[in-house]
């Protein structure tokens, strides 16, 4: 008899929930930010979340599995909305609200959560730990709670001590979305088959890694996730690392590594191996940045000779990390220096977008763009403009992750100044797919030079036909480098950065 054919068929709850929260940056996650995306899938009820299944999501690999194995789901809902500031109590309210709604209901045999791990509500630290705590409560203690989570989680005591399992993407840019959706269905099967609790053991990593350091691409994280699944072997069910988001202001925040085996000492040994390489390897977590004058003028150097792109990723004003995707600091660095054949994007301005359409193609206008972060040093780019394309924005996902789904970027224009082509975009979204400035009527294949408002997301696509990848740390929310924000609430014996001063140490330097 096979693996499938051993394990009960059960009836699943299945449900998502994800945000990402840098609680310094400028804009909440509203409830109508869950409804549109943001980047992520729009938001979906009841059957329609079973069409997730052909999508690169966690719940899509987990429903292919489950169903696989002739189980029933119960499906909820499933809502992301792309990183900001906190989620708010509305949003948090209601969408948690429907999971517990159903969760009290009853009628099924074991949960499945599609979380994300680093979610900061204007009244939890810990939105995950405070969703999970609601459910345990009311199933209690005995049925299984299997849940994913993002490479960027903040996984906190609570959550290990209400989820019978948690599991996380190995992959940055994540292209393994819904693999970790499998491993999770996987799990659940083998609790279920097996009858007992898993043993759980925990190493907390005591320093905060730059979000450009954790790309899986290159070391050394690569080496990071190679190690994590020769590891990764019987006896030991499953092994995780999250490098966590270093931009939540709270106690747990920093990066993690857990494993699960029915015996403790099995458990440890995997968690402790890991633990010394990541140890032993501190320095190399660190990374250095261009400022936006050196990457602008670096760029323009490497394409007088160069066929493909040279790219540049404006890190600081990443949507994917709370970013609101509007800066000007590259915009205004590649026009000080005489960039050509120089493409931006997105933009995110619904205005300046909404002028060029009221203007039309081939018209000039004179707007304010941008510029709205907040961010010391950057304010819109006032100048006069020539529309060179328009669309209604909407695209397919054509790269790696998220393939095949549908994205709304609203009413879209492509604003020339120059030698450079701006995207600008009614609806806030990360560049992790080409097809993001092709809305805009830019072939990025094309370009000398792209400037991308990601940090990592978009080597999944855009690697393939860069020259080179450039970093710059222009004005912008979201610190590149994790000691340049203003921490209150840290942990006391948690470095600010790779081989740097503990929070309590530099709290009392800054001070």
């Amino acid at each position: 008899m096979s693996f499938e054919q051993k394990v009960k068929r059960m009836k699943i709850l299945i449900a998502g929930f994800q945000h990402e929260t840098n609680t310094f940056a400028p804009t909440r996650a509203s409830y109508t930010s869950f409804v549109q995306g943001e980047g992520f899938p729009p938001m979906v009820r009841g059957a329609d979340v079973l069409a997730l299944r052909d999508v690169n999501v966690p719940i899509g690999g987990f429903i292919k599995v489950a169903e696989a194995g002739g189980h029933e789901l119960t499906p909820v809902i499933w809502a992301g909305a792309s990183a900001s500031a906190h989620v708010t109590t509305d949003a948090f309210e209601r969408i948690g609200g429907e999971i517990i709604a159903a969760v009290e209901e009853g009628g099924f045999d074991a949960i499945y959560l599609d979380l994300h791990g680093a979610m900061v509500t204007g009244q939890h630290d810990d939105g995950e730990g405070e969703l999970l705590e609601r459910v345990r409560r009311i199933v209690g203690d005995r049925m299984p709670v299997v849940v994913s989570l993002d490479l960027h989680a903040n996984v906190t005591t609570r959550m290990f001590a209400h989820a019978s399992a948690l599991v996380a993407y190995r992959t940055y840019p994540h292209v393994d979305m819904a693999e970790t959706g499998e491993r999770a269905a996987r799990i659940l099967d083998q609790l279920v088959l097996e009858g007992r609790a898993l043993q759980c053991a925990v190493r907390r990593v005591p320093f905060l890694v730059p979000v450009n350091g954790m790309c899986t691409l290159v070391e050394p994280a690569r080496g990071m996730y190679t190690l994590l699944e020769n590891l990764e072997k019987s006896p030991v069910m499953s092994l995780s690392f999250a490098p966590g988001f270093p931009a939540a202001d709270f106690p747990e925040c920093g990066p993690t590594i857990w494993a699960y085996a029915f015996s403790k000492d099995d458990a440890e040994h995997a968690v402790d191996a890991l633990f010394s390489k990541m140890m032993s390897e501190e320095s190399r977590w660190d990374v250095p940045f261009l400022t936006p004058d050196e990457a602008a003028i670096e760029a323009i150097r490497m394409s007088r000779t160069s066929t493909r792109p040279v790219i540049i990723a404006d890190t600081q004003d990443n949507p994917g990390v709370g970013g609101d995707s509007n800066t000007m600091g590259m915009v205004r660095a590649l026009l000080r220096n005489g960039a050509t054949d120089a493409a931006v994007g997105v933009i995110w301005d619904a205005e300046a977008a909404a002028e060029a359409h009221r203007a039309g193609v081939g018209a000039r206008i004179s707007v304010a763009l941008g510029g709205r972060s907040g961010a010391q040093g950057d304010s819109p780019l006032e100048a006069e403009f020539e529309v060179e394309h328009l669309s209604d924005g909407s695209f397919r996902f054509d790269g790696p992750m998220l393939n095949g789904m549908q994205g709304e970027l609203g009413p879209v224009a492509c604003l020339r100044i120059e030698g450079v082509r701006i995207a600008v975009s009614s609806v806030k979204m990360q560049v992790f797919d080409r097809n993001l400035f092709r809305v805009a009527g830019i072939e990025p294949e094309r370009m000398k030079i792209l400037v991308n408002k990601s940090s990592v997301h978009f080597r999944a696509d855009f690697e393939a036909i860069a020259e080179a990848i450039l970093v710059a740390k222009a004005p912008g929310p979201m610190a590149a480098d994790p000691a340049d924000l203003p921490w209150k609430r840290l942990d006391p014996d948690m470095r600010v950065r790779p081989m740097g001063p503990t929070f309590s140490s530099f709290n009392t330097a800054s001070a």
